[in-house]
Parts: structure tokens; sequence; C-alpha cells
């Protein structure tokens, strides 16, 4: 029996999946063909045609014949062999729960090696009383909130899995994600996501299995120092007073622990800056997007709710683009901070809301707020966090205005608050999405900022052991500057882990 992958099997809305086999027959004109074990690998939606609205399918089946096709052998992903582990004297730390950190946790304790967890946040139990006080009364907790606890700032994001890497960690990533509770179509649908809803219960299931395996998750644990001696990590201070001796340090903070990148670059940690992005969240009637984008609204009882991904390219010579788009979500809060706003976009499982909505962001160059630092690029995103917490009174609660009001006023609330590249960029980019999608554009589109948190604004340059310059740390994930969400942040975790269980121990 031999395993095949069939590409660009086409069905219409009407057709069941079941169908497939037949299609796999009649595009191979081979209509006696025997097919076994078929599956789904992928499935997008082509609504190029609005009168002819296809579903797309990558399929994989077993036959005895010899056909003219891909032939698939995935192995699936291979640990660490027993021979290639070196044991370290103490248990490896990993810094942060986000999603790197997670799944570094996941594979260390998988080989045996107990690591110990430091999550500066609360579990999330914990962290969903305190997110939920905050959106209700401006109380916030500067230690647990959407950006700080367990699952990292992912937890209350629409949990988009799309990634532009090919690595075959991916695979393992997703597979995991289904054992712990979510949804099998993440196996193979083109853009996948879990929902926030379904995305807690799985990092609680994960979190689960670290401590069945032997791993030590630590809450309410933030490192407040780094040991170090002839250029070598000897162990991490944590709350400022407790001390863990390792000889292996994974950085898997996340993109706003500012306080922790100012502790490690005091300490000798060389950090670069690097471009990011800034702008504001706009939301639309999510009708609006199924018409646009399927020709009919009522279609999305069948192929769910519209998504959009925009680009443009404006004259001051920077883009504009659509971020991490939430189709039937919500704009929240996510600040974590005292005196800053940032916001961001959620969504559950079932992204059943009313209203679609989605970062419009703009390119942040480096040049455009470096001064002496490279830590400059925090300053900056923070000067415009408090601008918007000042422009709105002082109060933890975000500036919205309509895009017809930001358009027209130069004096609009949102405008104070950005910086005039960004105002540009999306005064032209803006109609230009509306030529791409009908209603884009309309004045009653509204706007809520700012979002300054997309991506870090540093850097942690490592080798090819993945040790940065003071050797035992590992940086990465999306505050090392080295994934951009969820899954890359997950695969470069993974990464990390391999790197820790197989080095050479020599040194320590």
């Amino acid at each position: 029996m031999k395993r095949y992958r069939m590409p660009e099997i086409k069905l219409e809305i009407s057709e069941d999946l079941q169908s497939i086999p037949d299609k796999i027959r009649k595009k191979l004109r081979l209509r006696d063909l025997e097919i076994f074990e078929w599956r789904v690998v992928k499935e997008s939606i082509d609504a190029r045609d609005k009168g002819q609205i296809q579903r797309v399918y990558f399929v994989e089946f077993e036959t005895p014949e010899t056909l003219n096709l891909e032939e698939v052998n995935d192995t699936g992903y291979q640990f660490p062999l027993e021979e290639q582990i070196k044991r370290p004297a103490f248990p490896p730390v990993i810094v942060g729960f986000g999603p790197c950190g997670l799944f570094a946790a996941w594979i260390l304790a998988s080989l045996g090696f107990a690591p110990i967890v430091l999550e500066r946040g609360k579990s999330i139990a914990a962290r969903d009383l305190d997110v939920d006080n905050f959106w209700k009364y401006g109380v916030l907790e500067e230690e647990s909130n959407v950006q700080f606890g367990e699952g990292g700032a992912g937890a209350y994001s629409d949990g988009k899995l799309t990634t532009g890497t090919k690595d075959l960690r991916n695979k393992l990533v997703l597979t995991t994600l289904v054992q712990a509770g979510a949804d099998p179509e993440i196996l193979y649908k083109k853009k996948p996501h879990v929902g926030t809803d379904v995305l807690k219960l799985v990092v609680t299931n994960i979190r689960k299995q670290i401590e069945k395996m032997g791993g030590e998750i630590r809450f309410s644990s933030k490192v407040t120092d780094i040991l170090i001696n002839n250029g070598k990590i000897q162990g991490v201070q944590v709350n400022g007073n407790d001390t863990i001796m390792t000889n292996d340090v994974i950085l898997a903070i996340g993109h706003s622990a500012r306080d922790t990148f100012r502790m490690l670059y005091q300490n000798g940690l060389i950090i670069e800056p690097k471009p990011f992005s800034m702008g504001i969240r706009i939301e639309h009637p999510q009708k609006l997007i199924n018409a646009a984008q399927y020709g009919d609204a009522n279609l999305s009882t069948v192929l769910g709710p519209a998504e959009y991904k925009l680009v443009h390219h404006c004259r001051n010579g920077r883009g504009l683009y659509s971020f991490c788009m939430c189709p039937g979500g919500q704009v929240i809060t996510a600040s974590s901070e005292a005196g800053g706003i940032v916001v961001n976009g959620m969504s559950f499982h079932a992204r059943d809301g009313i209203n679609a909505n989605s970062g419009i962001l703009t390119d942040v160059r480096v040049e455009d707020y470096y001064k002496t630092s490279p830590l400059d690029g925090l300053d900056f995103q923070r000067s415009v966090e408090v601008a918007a917490y000042e422009v709105n009174r002082n109060e933890n609660k975000p500036p919205k205005t309509t895009w017809g009001e930001f358009r027209k006023d130069p004096n609009n609330i949102l405008r104070k608050c950005l910086p005039d590249f960004v105002t540009e960029s999306i005064l032209e980019g803006i109609p230009a999405f509306g030529k791409k999608i009908r209603g884009f554009d309309s004045p009653d589109a509204r706007m809520t900022g700012v979002e300054t948190r997309s991506s870090s604004p540093i850097r942690m340059p490592r080798n090819q052991e993945f040790m940065c310059n003071i050797h035992g740390i590992y940086p990465g994930g999306e505050g090392g500057g080295h994934a951009g969400g969820i899954v890359s942040a997950a695969v470069d975790g993974i990464k990390l882990a391999e790197a820790v269980a197989t080095r050479d121990r020599s040194e320590d």
C-alpha cells in the first residue's frame, strides 16, 4: 500500500466531503481506482469568482496502485535520541509560559529534564479574574493581564495558527494542540484558529501534561536578576530574593516584558533594535465583510465568517497592512503598564460576534526612534501608549472614533496619539482598502487605539547553538525577535529545548 498526496480537489459549496474519492478518480481518469484511508490535509476557499465559490482540498490517500503523484513518507517529528542527550547538573529554567515557553517545557519534560517554568503572571483561572476586573472597572494588575500570565498574550486573541514557516515541527505543534482539546480542523484548515475560549482550556491541559511528566510551573514568579560568572549563566533571582541555580535559561518572555529587557541589557546581554509596527484597530459589521468577500453575506452560514488580508504601499515609502484580523471578534484593551493604553483583537472559537476587527498597522523603522540605546523602541512604544491614556482623561479606556471623524478632523482624538507618519499612512491606506473591500472606508467604521504590541522592538541575537552572548542563555519567541505568532513561537521553543537537551556539558 502506498500513500499519495493529491492537490486541488475542488468541491462546489453544495457538495459533500464524501464525494472526494470520486473526485480523485475522475481527476486521475482511473474510474476503478481503489482508495483507502483518505484524509483532508489542507482546506481553503477560492472566492475569486463570486458566482462560483469553491472549497479546495489537498488530500492524502492510500492505494495499492503505482501513481504519478507525490508519494507521502511522513515519519513525523523525531525527538532527540537518548545517546544525543546530555543531562545537566541542574534543571533547566524557562522564563515565560506563552507558546515558546509552553512548548519548550513540554519537550524538555517529555525528555525527562524536569524543567522549572517561571511565569510572572498567574494561572489562566486567576488571570481571567484580573482581566475581567480590568475590563469592567479599569483596575489594572501589572503582573496579571492580557500580556502576562499562563498562555501569554495569545491566550486573549483569535488564536490564529497561520505561519509562513515550513518547519516539520509545525505539525507537532498542531497535533499537540488537538490532543489537548483544540478542534481537529486546525490540522487541515488553510487559516486555522483556536479561539480564546478553547485556547485557555488547551493551555491548561498541556500544563497538566508537563507537570505529570515532572515539570514544575511556578506562577507569580518574576525573574528580577540573572547570576553570571565568566560569561556563563549560573542562576536566576526570582521576585527579588529567591535564587535558582541553573546552567540553562530559556528566555520566552514575550514582547511586552520591558522591565526584563532592561534588566538583561544591564547585565550585559546583547540587544539590538529592530523594526516593528504601530497603528489602530478598525471594526466593521461582519455582514459587510461577508458580502464583500463572498458576494452573498448568507454564504457565511456555510463557509464561516469571511476574512481579509490587505496591504497598501504608501507614497511615504511605508506599507500599511491589516494584522491579526478577527472575524466575529471584539476589540480589547490589552494594557500591561499603568498610565498606558494598548488594544488588540480577540475572538472565540465560534467567531459569531456581530463585528469583524483588524489591526491596521504601518512599519516603524529603527531610524524613527533610535537615539542612544537599543531599548529606545520600548520608550517609543510607551510614549504612544501614554498619549492614548492621557488623551482619554487618564482613564483605562482606549480612545475611539470613526473613520469619518478621523479623516476630517486634524484634532481627532486618535490622531493626537499617533506619530504623524502613522496617521499619514492610515489616511492614504484606508481609501485604498475601500477599493478592494466595498464599504471598508465607510464613514461609520469604528477605530480604536492604539495598537503598538504587534511585535517586539528588540532582538536578542543568538549563535548556531541558539545561545546569546552569555553562555547558557537561549533567547527565543516573539520577545527575542525570533518568532511572529503562536506557531512560530512554539516551534522556536521546541528548537530551544532541543538545543538545551543536546548541548555539550563540558563547559558547565
